[in-house]
């Protein structure tokens, strides 16, 4: 059975779409932590981290360093910090969050956007990936 994220790179949900290649899709999250909130994910559907071959969990944390360094560039932050925790959905996917303080990569705080700003800011992280 198709996971969320997997209908989400086949295109049967929306998202803010950052950036893809043929084996990873990031895009923003939804229910944000922080502002610049993005999900990396391989397209292959894959349920848990270290299942992964060796190959593709380089070229994700790789693929995720790149999208990291655009989010940077773009939301102004001390640094960006990354999970994996992989409960809620399961396919594998790395948070990227934008940090100021701990309290920022909290799961159950949240911040809300409106969808026009998560166009911008999709688009202005997309465009700092392709510059």
């Amino acid at each position: 059975m198709d996971s969320i994220f997997t209908k989400i790179i086949k295109g049967e949900i929306p998202c803010y779409k950052i950036s893809e290649n043929d084996k990873f899709f990031a895009f923003l999250d939804i229910r944000p932590n922080a502002k610049g909130h993005s999900l990396v994910v391989p397209k292959k559907q894959i349920d848990k981290l270290f299942d992964l071959d060796a190959e593709t969990y380089l070229e994700l944390f790789e693929y995720a360093q790149k999208v990291a360094r655009a989010l940077k560039k773009v939301v102004p932050c001390k640094r960006i910090g990354l999970s994996v925790i992989g409960l809620e959905v399961p396919h594998v996917h790395v948070h990227l969050i934008p940090l100021n303080s701990m309290d920022d990569i909290n799961f159950s705080k949240k911040v809300s956007m409106e969808p026009r700003e998560f166009s911008e800011l999709s688009a202005k992280i997309a465009k700092e990936m392709n510059s």
